[in-house]
């Protein structure tokens, strides 16, 4: 019988990350017969979602010790300590401990406290979790920072994750160069408020020399990305990046949330409408190849049918690809929630005129492709992804992992050939 613990992951790239690193801390404890559920708090869906989730794996798994965590366990702890199918709850901090693991070992004693969670906002260390080879066999994920120090009025995570913590520069350069020698081709460099890197750290370095510094150091590595970014927070050295260094992927995640001046002051957000279009066309001037992918919120709390228009519309004046549309759901604690809410049914029509848009952005750029020559990092023999991370369809195989050179010769159902 297979006793090897169950991980479950829910929510953003952060949280697999740290499931990978729980998954070694389980196994050197030996850590059996558990199932851990990491959970997301980002909307009030996903915390139900979660509950889906815990009570199914439950069901499944009668007889093991199921352990709740991530960021909606240290948000709400109470909510997963009222779930009978619940017996450990533990907090974003504690998960990233050894004790908490080889305290499980090698049997769960029922009376031990149940609830885990201390308080994050007193958490000052950065991530000690650093994984090795996270991802596929051809892109490994880095994680360089954790926490977030703004506070939008619609956002529970920096209740979850803590304050800003940044991984020193040196640190992540000697995980890539470990990763480079282990053959990956490619990393991403991920965080929960990315451009927030180096705050705390001496002399107070920006995301840009973090990145500049890894493609000075690391002269084998051959694709650098940067996971979700603040636009109003590049700095001038990762936009030095983005003009001068092709081993940087031309593909930028936004978190541009809103397109109306007004509900982006409503939303706490330190950009306004023209911040994030002049950003785009500055990046595509020094980058033409560049492609921007971006967080929108469909029914924040006051919007009209003009202010939402004004977020369609910028769909086309930055030029967005990829669209991850977020229709609004009130989180408890924040103050969103406790601002005039959104007719429930504008909130859905909306999301869906955003992903439209978002649908007629990609069929534009895939249209645009056909005849172009790309570099593609394969992902499996027949599927790989360009330097603006469109999936690319071959006829015949090729090597995992390895960077073929292709002309595209078509397109179809959201994919190029080639």
């Amino acid at each position: 019988m297979d006793n090897t613990p169950l991980f479950t992951t829910l929510g953003c790239r952060l949280n697999a990350y740290e499931t990978e690193a729980m998954k070694a801390l389980a196994a050197e404890a030996g850590v059996e017969n558990a199932v851990v559920v990491n959970t997301c708090a980002v909307t009030s869906e996903a915390v139900r979602k979660a509950r889906q989730d815990i009570r199914r794996l439950r069901r499944e798994n009668p007889q093991a010790t199921l352990i709740v965590t991530g960021c909606a366990a240290q948000t709400e702890p109470e909510t997963f300590a009222a779930m009978s199918e619940v017996d450990l709850i533990i907090g974003n901090t504690e998960k990233m401990q050894p004790a908490t693991w080889a305290n499980l070992s090698p049997d769960f004693i029922g009376d031990t406290e149940r609830v885990r969670v201390d308080d994050i906002m007193s958490v000052t260390e950065t991530a000690g979790h650093l994984i090795d080879g996270f991802g596929t066999r051809s892109r490994a994920y880095v994680q360089v920072q954790n926490g977030c120090d703004h506070r939008c009025t619609f956002c529970i995570i920096p209740f979850g994750r803590g304050n800003s913590r940044s991984v020193a520069a040196g640190v992540v350069v000697e995980q890539i160069k470990r990763l480079v020698d282990q053959g990956y081709q490619e990393v991403v460099l991920t965080g929960v408020d990315l451009t927030s890197w180096g705050a705390d750290l001496p002399a107070t370095p920006r995301l840009g020399d973090l990145v500049l510094r890894i493609l000075k150091l690391v002269p084998d590595l051959a694709r650098l990305r940067i996971s979700s970014i603040d636009s109003i927070e590049a700095d001038d050295a990762l936009m030095q990046a983005i003009a001068t260094e092709p081993r940087l992927m031309p593909h930028l995640h936004l978190s541009l949330q809103a397109g109306d001046d007004m509900i982006l002051k409503r939303m706490k957000r330190r950009h306004l409408r023209d911040d994030a279009i002049r950003f785009c066309e500055d990046a595509r001037r020094l980058r033409p190849d560049m492609t921007f992918g971006a967080d929108i919120i469909a029914g924040f709390p006051t919007e009209t049918e003009a202010m939402f228009s004004n977020s369609l519309k910028l769909v086309e004046d930055c030029d967005l690809t990829w669209l991850h549309v977020f229709p609004y759901s009130p989180r408890p604690g924040t103050p969103a929630a406790r601002m005039p809410q959104v007719n429930g049914r504008a909130i859905k029509s909306r999301a869906a005129r955003l992903r439209a848009a978002g649908d007629r952005q990609v069929a534009r750029h895939l249209a645009d492709q056909p005849g172009k020559t790309h570099s593609i990092l394969m992902e499996s023999p027949k599927m790989g992804r360009t330097e603006q991370f469109t999936e690319v369809h071959f006829t015949a195989p090729h090597p995992e992992g390895q960077i073929v050179t292709a002309r595209i010769t078509g397109h179809s159902d959201g994919h190029l050939t080639a």
